[in-house]
C-alpha cells in the first residue's frame, strides 16, 4: 500500500465512522485516564467502551477483538470489585506493585495459552466462515490484552507493557479493517500507556519505599 492510499484509506475511514465508534473510543481514552491516576471511575466508563467494541468488532469479523472485549467487559466488573475491597483497617487490599519473577512466567505462560487457542479458533473460522479472518494478528493482539487487563485487576505494574504490545498491534490491525478512527484510538492509547506505566512504576516505588521506612 502506497503512502497516497494510506492517505486516502484515512480519510475515507473518518467520513465513514460512526457515533457509536466516536463514544466508544472517547469513553475509552476516559477509561484509560482514570486507570492511570488510580481513579475507580476507569471500570464503569470503560464498560462503555467495550459494549459497543463486543458489537463492532463482530461487526468487523474481529472475532478475538470481539472475545476480548467481552473478557475485558466481565473483568472490569471483577476489577471494579477488587479495587473498592478493602481489610479490616479500611486499607485497599489492592495497591500498585511490580511483579516477581514468578509472576512475569505465569503472565507469559498466561498469554501463550490464550494466544494458541484464540489462533485455533480463528484459524478454523477463517476457514468455514470468513475468509477476512486474520487469525495470527487478531489472536496476538486478543491474547496481550487478555494479560494486560488480568494485570491491570490486580494493579501490577506490568499490565501497562502487556496494554503498550496490544496498542501496537491493534493500530495496523483496524486501519486495514477500515476502523480508521479506532486506530488513532489506539494510538492514542499507546501514548497514554507509556505515561501510565511511568506513572505506575513511580506509585509502586514510593509505596516500595514507605513500606521498608
Amino acid at each position: 500500500m502506497t503512502y497516497d492510499e494510506i492517505i486516502k484509506q484515512f480519510a475515507e475511514g473518518m467520513r465513514n465512522t460512526t457515533l457509536l465508534e466516536y463514544i466508544a473510543v472517547f469513553a475509552g481514552i476516559a477509561s484509560v485516564w482514570f486507570s492511570r491516576i488510580e481513579n475507580i471511575l476507569v471500570y464503569p466508563v470503560g464498560l462503555i467502551s467495550t459494549v459497543i467494541y463486543i458489537f463492532l468488532s463482530i461487526e468487523g469479523h474481529l472475532f478475538g477483538e470481539a472475545s476480548v472485549n467481552l473478557y475485558y467487559t466481565v473483568m472490569s466488573i471483577y476489577g471494579w470489585v477488587l479495587w473498592l475491597k478493602k481489610d479490616k483497617e479500611a486499607h485497599y487490599v489492592v495497591t500498585v506493585q511490580f511483579s516477581t519473577k514468578r509472576e512475569w512466567v505465569q503472565q507469559l505462560l498466561f498469554c501463550a495459552f490464550f494466544y494458541i487457542a484464540i489462533f485455533s479458533a480463528l484459524t478454523w473460522l477463517k476457514n468455514a466462515f470468513y475468509a477476512a479472518t486474520i487469525p495470527w494478528a487478531d489472536a496476538f493482539a486478543s491474547s496481550t490484552a487478555f494479560t494486560g487487563m488480568w494485570l491491570m485487576a490486580k494493579k501490577k505494574v506490568e499490565s501497562w507493557f502487556w496494554w503498550i504490545v496490544t496498542n501496537i498491534a491493534s493500530i495496523p490491525l483496524y486501519f486495514v479493517k477500515q476502523y480508521v478512527f479506532t486506530s488513532v484510538f489506539y494510538f492514542i492509547l499507546f501514548v497514554m500507556a507509556v505515561f501510565g506505566l511511568l506513572e505506575w512504576m513511580k506509585r509502586a516505588r514510593n509505596l516500595q519505599a514507605n513500606t521498608q521506612a
